[in-house]
């Protein structure tokens, strides 16, 4: 299928935010804090009459979208863009044409594609820095063969989660790098 076909397939932000079972009073919670700021604005402002749209490869179960997609929803509402939200686990062979790292079906993903159906940016599934703070926080936890393990790493998660929900360092932070991404194409 066409990038096109695939955002035609896709659902509305509002129809999977109703249809959400995980993590939807959390992504909520993003949605509402969550303002641009001036300077953010600005640089999406020669994005306005550009008529992209956003296939969001996502699922929502996933922590990293519960946190990226509410700030890629507010991006996209500023440079009006249309969003559309296809399920990775329903659609695998979308997804395994942006594997992270090549191996990877992590999500989520965000294709921005033009008004002919045309690839031009691609991002995800993390911003750079807030995948050096998992690096970092992931780099503490003891060997996975540890009684301890799980339990640091669910302690870890829990962390990060909150985190997610509370900093607004951390969204600004992910918009600058959708941003970046859509701004030199990549």
């Amino acid at each position: 299928m066409k990038l096109m076909e695939w955002f035609e397939k896709g659902i509305s932000p509002q129809n999977y935010i109703e249809a959400m079972q995980v993590n939807k009073k959390e992504m909520n919670q993003i949605y509402n804090g969550f303002s641009l700021s001036d300077e953010e604005k600005t640089r999406l402002a020669d994005l306005k009459d550009a008529g992209l749209k956003v296939i969001a490869l996502t699922e929502d179960w996933c922590g990293d979208a519960m946190l990226n997609n509410p700030i890629l929803l507010k991006l996209a509402e500023e440079a009006g863009m249309d969003v559309r939200f296809i399920l990775r686990d329903q659609n695998l062979e979308l997804m395994d044409q942006y594997l992270t790292n090549g191996t990877s079906r992590a999500i989520p993903i965000y294709i921005f594609i033009d008004k002919e159906g045309d690839e031009k940016a691609v991002w995800g599934p993390r911003a750079k820095q807030i995948q050096e703070l998992v690096d970092s926080e992931r780099s503490k936890l003891p060997a996975q063969d540890d009684v301890n393990f799980k339990d640091e790493q669910m302690s870890m998660y829990r962390r990060l989660t909150a985190s997610y929900q509370e900093d607004s360092k951390i969204w600004h932070t992910v918009a600058d790098s959708i941003i970046n991404a859509l701004v030199s194409g990549k």
